[in-house]
């Protein structure tokens, strides 16, 4: 069993593999923190000299770039623990305090945080944009990205070199002091919220937004850098869990009795159903300039229901919906970790911390979304999973 914290980004063990980015002093390949030396005073001191950051773009902003209105845009916010390996930093935070932490932080504001799970999703991002610019140059509606976190805006520095230093575009930011990001989500009209804090995910969860835990695993898959690909499960992700608790409740036979009974009654909508609309709201953009066998926007949904006897209803559900998944897989129970591997998607949401884990020792970036029925066995399950 591959050992996971729902707490946070952690590395299992091994080593994570080398992304295609600049190099940075934060963030070897070394394993998680217990295998990493132990902090001592004198590091935590004024002492060290920074390092500068280097292959800092210039930016060109006005008369060029514009920035969406959010209402406009397809928002994602992401953590910064996601987006960039934060790990010696909390480390020195929970060891410390905040006092020291702070500290810590702006001795290091000049070096770089390494890329995190998030970063390859994000990179796609920007390829997109990149793409509807291209073809749309006055339109806004793009990915819209926003930089959230709890830490206090001393650390704005250090976060906005290390973004000049990926060459990553995110002009947005929103650092709350420790406060709950979560009112703010709302009035940017977030689309998807992407986070290490799992209580925090619950909270967005519970006031209507798509959210998701996100997990480093010990290996990582190359991904594409022109296509983003984004893969979904079925039940309680991208549908409710109606079926899931006729299963858990009933077992398999009645669970194919109830799908073949509702054959033609919609699945209600799931929690990640608006943002495979604001996917397939951006392909539609790029059909409708003759770019469907190119587009740069791949959807995948990725399930254990048996196609003849449960998938069905799934298909007609989201083509009463007016979505369209460019592949569908019907694994009959089987694993979807080597599925997974051959799709190498950027991000795949999974409602089971089983899935979650199978996917992420095959070194696929999986994002769990705790709604639904299966949290009740998920947190029978956790008193066994690594924190």
């Amino acid at each position: 069993m591959v050992k996971m914290s729902l707490d946070s980004v952690q590395v299992m063990s091994g080593q994570a593999k080398e992304l295609k980015v600049a190099p940075s002093s934060n963030g070897d390949s070394r394993g998680s923190w217990e295998e990493k030396e132990e902090f001592h005073q004198d590091n935590l001191g004024l002492t060290t000299k920074p390092t500068p950051v280097t292959g800092r773009r210039a930016r060109k902003v006005e008369g060029g770039v514009f920035f969406p209105k959010p209402e406009n845009a397809v928002t994602i916010a992401v953590s910064t623990r996601v987006l960039f390996r934060t790990d010696r930093e909390q480390k020195v935070f929970q060891q410390k305090g905040v006092e020291e932490y702070l500290r810590y932080q702006i001795e290091h504001e000049n070096e770089p945080f390494a890329p995190g799970p998030a970063f390859p999703f994000v990179k796609a991002l920007e390829a997109v944009n990149a793409r509807l610019r291209e073809l749309y140059p006055q339109s806004e509606e793009l990915f819209d990205i926003v930089l959230v976190t709890y830490n206090h805006a001393h650390v704005g520095i250090r976060l906005i070199n290390t973004i000049n230093h990926h060459n990553l575009f995110i002009e947005r930011f929103c650092m709350t002091g420790g406060s709950s990001p979560i009112g703010y989500l709302k009035a940017w009209h977030t689309n998807l919220y992407l986070s290490a804090d799992s209580e925090k995910v619950r909270e967005a969860l519970a006031e209507g937004i798509a959210a998701a835990t996100m997990f480093l695993p010990e290996k990582q898959t190359e991904v594409s850098e022109s296509q983003l690909r984004v893969a979904f499960d079925g039940d309680a992700v991208l549908f409710s869990d109606e079926s899931e608790r006729i299963f858990k409740a009933h077992g398999l036979d009645k669970f194919f009795e109830h799908e073949r009974d509702n054959e033609d009654t919609l699945l209600d909508h799931g929690p990640l159903k608006g943002f495979l609309e604001a996917l397939g709201k951006l392909q539609k953009k790029f059909y409708a300039k003759g770019q469907r066998l190119n587009c740069p926007i791949r959807t995948y949904l990725v399930t254990a229901r048996s196609a003849a006897s449960s998938g069905i209803r799934a298909l007609k559900t989201l083509r009463a919906w007016g979505l369209e998944i460019d592949e569908a897989l019907f694994l009959a129970g089987a694993p979807k970790g080597p599925m997974l591997d051959k799709i190498r998607p950027h991000i795949y949401f999974d409602d089971q911390m089983f899935h979650v884990e199978g996917a992420a020792e095959m070194g696929t970036i999986a994002a769990h979304v705790p709604y639904g029925v299966a949290q009740k066995h998920n947190a029978k399950q956790n008193t066994s999973v690594g924190k």
